[in-house]
């Protein structure tokens, strides 16, 4: 990204662009303060990620020289940090006076109701930060949009999980139907089969055979609909031409599959 063309909100969108498109995170993070502190006149700036339990993982930081560095991050130890840890303090923008007037900002990285870190800023001079509100808020929730996004599992897993909640209890529904308005004719099929194959001796092999073919596909048909009424974890397999189907042939239905196989074929061979 070049800062020496841009106004500001492009530094904001060239950040959302370059996010959708996968570039690392750090070097983001770090294009972002650059171009920003050209922009704002911050003499520092710094962001910080951190975890559950409010450790650093991420941090990146920008300054014009290491003492405005130092200065920067003494503040965040010893006001923005305390704040945060004492008074759950969120964001703000202060201005100290003096023969070497300074102004500071932090501002969370927040996305939903979930605050993954900070960004915070340093000024010298005369210039207030607070004019600079507007850009700073939207380029701080960029930047967490722009996290949340690029690392695996972040917030995506609850996505992934509601996701997975739904589509559990859409199969669910299904079962209950298919077991309601299949199962219900389906025994009458059954039933009528097993009746007439209980009067081998009045019909001709032909006839027979045709009834068995029906009672197997039968049997088949009353196994999968019990078998999706048994599923509790619903995975997909390809099935043909870019289209998938629910895999009902798991670890712990081939035993069951197998067995009922083998009693249909144990049972043709009675019968004969």
């Amino acid at each position: 990204m070049d800062g020496d063309t841009l106004d500001r909100f492009t530094i904001v969108r060239q950040l959302a662009t370059a996010a959708a498109q996968g570039e690392e995170l750090n070097r983001l993070f770090s294009d972002a303060l650059r171009l920003t502190a050209g922009f704002v006149g911050l003499t520092a700036s710094a962001l910080f990620v951190w975890n559950e339990d409010r450790v650093v993982v991420v941090s990146v930081n920008h300054s014009r020289t290491p003492q405005d560095r130092e200065r920067l991050l003494e503040i965040e130890r010893d006001l923005f940090g305390q704040l945060r840890r004492t008074q759950r303090l969120a964001s703000a923008y202060m201005s100290f006076e003096g023969d070497h007037p300074y102004h500071t900002f932090t501002l969370p990285l927040r996305y939903g109701s979930k605050t993954y870190g900070a960004i915070i800023g340093l000024q010298d001079g005369n210039r207030t930060i607070v004019s600079e509100d507007t850009f700073l808020e939207t380029l701080s929730a960029v930047l967490a949009l722009t996290y949340v996004a690029g690392v695996p599992g972040r917030e995506k897993v609850d996505m992934s999980s509601a996701l997975q909640k739904e589509r559990q209890s859409a199969v669910i529904e299904t079962a209950v139907t298919v077991n309601h308005e299949v199962n219900n004719p389906l025994t009458a099929i059954l039933g009528n089969v097993q009746l007439l194959l209980l009067k081998r001796d009045d019909l001709d092999d032909e006839l027979r055979n045709k009834l068995k073919t029906i009672e197997a596909s039968a049997m088949k048909i009353k196994d999968v609909t019990q078998r999706l009424m048994r599923l509790t974890t619903p995975r997909t397999i390809d099935y043909s031409d870019g289209t998938r189907m629910i895999d009902l042939n798991g670890e712990a239905d081939k035993e069951g599959r197998n067995g009922d196989d083998n009693g249909d074929d144990n049972g043709d061979d009675a019968k004969d």
